[in-house]
């Protein structure tokens, strides 16, 4: 296990058979599929986010056609790159009658003229070009070349794609390491859809499991956490009743207790607390336990935070009065913050989801023939400017409701109105079933 090479390079694999991922495009009767069997190439652009396959692809296709394979990468190549990449392709037909790939890494790095350098050997056959890119090609690439070259989008991979891959690399690489089901399951979320990413973690995790017994090596959920540790903001450390009276003073507001509540701020002022914490403390409250059952709450606090900021001490601290006694008597609701709580869960734990291509701008040709807002209905051309039945989650994920207004201040009325929709929805869908 002590190669010199990346583990991300070492499984990069030379056919189809040993490539994880892009399903919609690599499957039997499809163009790219087809065109890759049967050794047709074609000029085209991987459009897509890290970690998805894109150079390893390209190789795929100059291994399985039998064609040279000239890399260049926009970050570190210019004009001299791009002339030897000519020659050697030239070379290569003049010798060998045979095809070449020049494949572009990170293609949007490179400005119109170089881009431009690619197209008359692209038109006369000197090579297949190949760009791969983060970015929207209809923005970064020219559209000469963008004409001259078909253009193929690939995708986060899914929890299902990158099991496999662990499974591949588990059994051809790391047969003698231990790496329980429910850890694979955290690497795969971790990784977000990037192969790259998964890969370079699971090298890591098990060098450290070497290190922590190289007789039985073992990924453990310890391994694990220090591999995903990342940097987590903390707040300065300070003696716990300064922190108790920060939280004495939150669930006093919270409780609806307004002289309480003002007596702990005064406590946190005596003792020397920097008002401007307590505002910021204060917005956050707003948010936190009010909520849209009074959403004025959040701009008296924001006002009173900047008259803090504008008078300074002790004229400032008046304002802090008036908003921690309105956030005390306000009605309360958590469901704002609860709803963020569940979405923000949801967001972690599904990774990378596509956007519903009905929801997608399209300002350029490229998109609006991929079918970018095609089938997107405009709220306001319908009654009471609700388009009832209309699905604005990515299709892998079921509608949710994460917020769920209380019956308490004006959440009563929000409640009202999403009962109102919801039931314009039903009857929409039932008439669609109906239908």
């Amino acid at each position: 296990m002590n190669q010199v090479s990346p583990l991300a390079e070492r499984m990069r694999p030379e056919t189809l058979e040993g490539f994880f991922g892009q399903k919609h495009l690599l499957v039997s009767g499809k163009p790219l599929y087809e065109a890759i069997q049967h050794g047709a190439l074609h000029s085209m652009v991987f459009w897509g986010p890290p970690g998805t396959g894109k150079t390893t692809l390209a190789r795929v296709i100059a291994h399985q056609s039998d064609s040279q394979f000239i890399p260049i990468s926009a970050v570190l190549a210019g004009v001299k790159e791009i002339r030897a990449a000519v020659v050697s392709a030239q070379q290569h037909r003049e010798q060998t009658n045979g095809s070449s790939i020049v494949f572009v890494d990170e293609v949007h790095r490179f400005n119109k003229a170089q881009q431009d350098a690619f197209l008359p050997f692209v038109e006369d056959g000197t090579f297949y070009f190949i760009g791969a890119t983060t970015e929207n090609p209809s923005f970064e690439v020219n559209n000469a070349l963008l004409s001259r070259a078909r253009v193929y989008v690939l995708k986060s991979l899914t929890e299902d794609d990158l099991l496999e891959l662990i499974d591949h690399l588990m059994s051809v690489e790391y047969d003698q390491v231990d790496f329980p089901e429910q850890l694979r399951k955290q690497f795969t979320t971790q990784a977000d859809g990037d192969a790259r990413r998964l890969l370079n973690q699971i090298e890591l995790a098990i060098q450290l499991a070497i290190e922590a017994d190289a007789d039985q090596i073992t990924i453990t959920q310890s391994i694990a956490d220090a591999v995903f540790e990342g940097g987590v903001r903390r707040f300065d450390k300070g003696g716990d009743e300064f922190y108790n009276q920060i939280s004495a003073l939150h669930k006093s507001i919270r409780g609806s207790a307004p002289d309480a509540s003002l007596y702990w701020m005064c406590r946190m002022l005596d003792g020397g607390c920097d008002p401007h914490y307590i505002a910021r403390r204060l917005i956050r409250i707003a948010s936190e336990d009010i909520g849209n059952a009074d959403p004025r709450a959040l701009t008296l606090t924001l006002d009173a935070a900047q008259v803090q900021e504008r008078l300074g001490s002790p004229e400032g601290e008046l304002a802090l009065a008036q908003a921690v006694t309105y956030l005390a008597v306000a009605p309360k609701s958590n469901a704002v913050y609860r709803a963020f709580q569940a979405a923000s869960q949801d967001a972690e734990n599904t990774g990378s989801l596509q956007v519903p291509i009905h929801l997608r701008n399209a300002p350029t040709r490229l998109m609006k023939e991929k079918g970018y807002g095609k089938q997107y209905r405009y709220a306001h051309d319908e009654p009471d400017a609700y388009a009832a039945g209309e699905q604005y989650f990515p299709e892998e994920l079921a509608a949710q409701q994460y917020y769920r207004p209380v019956q308490r201040g004006l959440e009563i009325r929000i409640s009202e109105k999403l009962q109102r929709l919801a039931a314009l929805d039903a009857k929409h869908n039932k008439f669609e079933k109906s239908g």
